[in-house]
């Protein structure tokens, strides 16, 4: 995972809220389960622009990486950011 952060770091330089949420993503995945702390989360702290490109590198990743288990990482990434984008005013 840590060169798929990586990847994503690459991706949108400057924008260390999305590798946070990257981060964040990957330890919920580890402990197999949703964190519990929406107010620390960083997703809250991304701009629409910024969601988008996170949105985009997570994209890029699932279709570049053969790995089906980084696959379903990163669609099950993509889905939270789409709601998270539709539940903003």
């Amino acid at each position: 995972m840590g060169e798929l952060l990586e990847q994503l770091a690459g991706m949108v330089p400057g924008h260390p809220w999305l590798v946070a949420f990257a981060k964040a993503r990957e330890a919920e995945a580890d402990a197999g389960r949703l964190g519990t702390d929406d107010v620390g989360d960083p997703v809250h702290r991304l701009t629409d622009e910024e969601l988008e490109r996170l949105a985009s590198g997570f994209m890029t990743i699932r279709d570049e990486e053969p790995a089906d288990d980084v696959g379903d990482w990163a669609n099950a990434v993509i889905a939270l950011l789409e709601d998270e984008i539709r539940a903003r005013p």
